[in-house]
């Protein structure tokens, strides 16, 4: 099919909404006419062939991801649906995305150092103190702590989201963001799946960041030693993303860990295992603050360690991510990142913020209260898609409920213009059919000063046809995504 032909386009009606393969005359982009060649040749057949066999393989992998529901009592496990279009970044679109997701996360990352420090940013009236110090984030625990190599934030998830005017961050994630695990087994799963259009792609690599990752966590050991001993804590098999924990820990070659199975002594951690104990120089943690340590933040946690944070601010084992560092991804100080930009850096953002509306304003929030129905809401202190409105899509009992919530804890949310996201082809039953998405960027930071992004990252999709929630936690789903190498 030539790019002259767009009757393919024409069904596949995503006319309101940049689209990611098509352009707005319903013409093939010349960075995915490869790929739209090679699934426009299969018959109806083949495509739903493939789509099984990808879904098989992801429930014989046991990929999966553990929905709670509100009104349940029993989680349900499921695997990840995996779309196997993949989405595709041009090379030159990738370096203006790595550019700024360096410079933000730089940013992110001087952010806290100041605000558990001399806190110049509060001073200087960039930022209220109230948001800071009365952020549920926060952890005065930290204050005057140096952490290991200065980094707070080792590996962060960026949620990017696009229209018809270019990128915007969404959201940051920086306490434990998860899809790391999807990202890498689902460019696997393509390789083997669709091997001789992988190979004629020229998709960049994601290998590589795998070492990055090791290489980052190594970094920060206290010890300075050249094999330093790294576990991942994990909560637990009953976690919604125990999957990545034991995919992770079995790729970077670490221990997976409980609490348990770790002790404080001497104000050092040890790991217990067959040969005894053993001193951790790092802990890739994939629990919240609050269970960490029972000894200093939740006295009743069985997931922690007691005595780790005296460990930690004794200098005898890095955290990573460092305690409190969610302070810097609440939805309300998101709003500050670009000034943070410009006063850390002496840079302009490259990439922007969706505008939002800090609802502690009065003018903001009366105005908010008005278009109710024209914008999004968020509950700062939510992730994964709870704790959301849509407005556009909410009835009015929704919006009934989410105005008397707001009036009476206005700092609890934010709210933001609802965003054109663009749309990417899925393989559904009726064959290709547009889908909304959005791009997790992951960050890689390590205490030499060395940022890595990983090529692609995660592209999240809204399987529900309109849909604007892309969470794996609200039933979304993934694909891969292939950044071109230059030629």
């Amino acid at each position: 099919m030539s790019k002259a032909e767009p009757h393919r386009a024409a069904a596949y009606e995503s006319r309101s909404f940049y689209d990611e393969m098509y352009d707005e005359r319903g013409v093939v982009r010349p960075h995915y006419e490869h790929v739209h060649r090679h699934f426009s040749a299969m018959n109806k057949p083949e495509q739903e062939r493939r789509r099984q066999a990808v879904g098989d393989r992801m429930l014989h992998e046991g990929i999966t991801f553990t929905l709670y529901a509100p009104g349940t009592a029993d989680p349900l496990e499921r695997t990840i649906p995996f779309d196997c279009i993949p989405r595709i970044i041009p090379p030159d679109e990738w370096h203006h995305l790595e550019l700024g997701l360096q410079q933000r996360v730089k940013a992110l990352n001087l952010f806290l150092q100041d605000i558990y420090h001399g806190q110049r940013i509060i001073r200087d009236g960039l930022i209220p103190r109230r948001m800071i110090v009365g952020n549920r984030y926060f952890r005065p625990e930290m204050a005057g702590l140096h952490v290991p190599g200065g980094v707070y934030v080792t590996a962060s998830g960026i949620d990017l989201i696009r229209d018809e005017q270019g990128y915007y961050v969404l959201e940051d994630n920086l306490r434990s963001p998860s899809g790391f695990s999807y990202m890498f087994k689902g460019r696997t799963l393509m390789n083997e799946l669709f091997h001789e259009l992988y190979l004629s792609s020229s998709a960049a690599d994601t290998d590589r960041s795998l070492n990055m990752f090791l290489r980052s966590l190594r970094s920060l050991a206290p010890s300075g030693r050249k094999d330093p001993l790294i576990v991942l804590l994990t909560p637990g098999s009953y976690n919604s993303a125990y999957y990545e924990h034991t995919f992770l820990a079995q790729q970077l070659g670490i221990h997976l860990v409980e609490g348990r199975d770790l002790v404080c002594k001497d104000q050092k951690i040890y790991l217990r295992d067959l040969r005894g104990l053993r001193q951790v120089d790092v802990i890739y943690r994939r629990i919240d603050d609050e269970f960490l340590d029972p000894l200093a933040f939740q006295p009743d946690s069985m997931l922690g360690v007691p005595g780790l944070m005296n460990a930690y601010r004794a200098g005898n084992v890095a955290i990573a991510n460092a305690p409190g560092t969610g302070v810097a991804d609440d939805k309300a100080v998101y709003a500050y990142v670009p000034e943070m930009i410009r006063y850390y850096m002496g840079q302009e953002p490259i990439l922007g913020n969706v505008p939002t509306y800090i609802l502690s304003r009065k003018e903001e929030r009366d105005y908010v209260l008005e278009h109710l129905e024209e914008l999004v809401v968020k509950e700062t202190s939510l992730s994964g898609g709870y704790g959301m409105l849509i407005g556009p899509q909410a009835s009015p009992a929704e919006l009934d409920v989410f105005r008397d919530s707001i009036r009476r804890h206005p700092e609890r949310y934010i709210a933001q213009r609802t965003m054109k996201l663009s749309t990417a082809p899925v393989m559904s039953a009726q064959g290709m059919a547009p889908r909304h998405i959005d791009l997790r960027g992951f960050v890689l930071s390590s205490g030499s000063g060395e940022t890595h992004v990983v090529p692609g990252g995660l592209t999240r999709v809204a399987l529900q046809e309109g849909s604007l929630v892309v969470n794996s936690s609200q039933g979304g789903g993934v694909k891969d995504t292939w950044v071109l190498r230059k030629p």
